[in-house]
C-alpha cells in the first residue's frame, strides 16, 4: 500500500488504483475510462475514503465524473 504521507501524484494515483483492483500499477492506464479498467463503486469509495484523510478536498462524484487518472491528477493536484 502507498505511504500516506506521499502528495497524490500520478504515480500515486496509479498504485493506490492497482491497490484496490489487485492490479499491477504498470497494467493500469491513465488515460483509459477506470471503469473499464475495473473500478467498480465500492473501490471508488475507498479511494476517496482514503484520500480524505489524507487530507483531500474530492467527492466521489468528483471522481466520477472524470473517470481517468489524468483527470484525476489534475482535480487532485495541490494549487499554487
Amino acid at each position: 500500500m502507498s505511504d500516506s504521507t506521499e502528495p497524490l501524484t500520478l504515480d500515486r494515483l496509479i498504485q493506490d488504483v492497482a491497490d484496490v483492483l489487485y492490479a499491477e500499477p504498470a497494467d493500469i492506464s491513465p488515460d483509459e475510462d477506470l471503469l473499464d479498467q475495473g473500478l467498480d463503486s465500492i473501490r471508488l469509495m475507498t479511494l476517496v475514503e482514503r484520500w480524505r484523510a489524507e487530507g483531500a478536498r474530492i467527492s466521489f462524484v468528483d471522481l466520477a465524473e472524470r473517470p481517468t487518472l489524468r483527470e484525476w491528477a489534475a482535480l487532485l493536484s495541490p494549487t499554487t
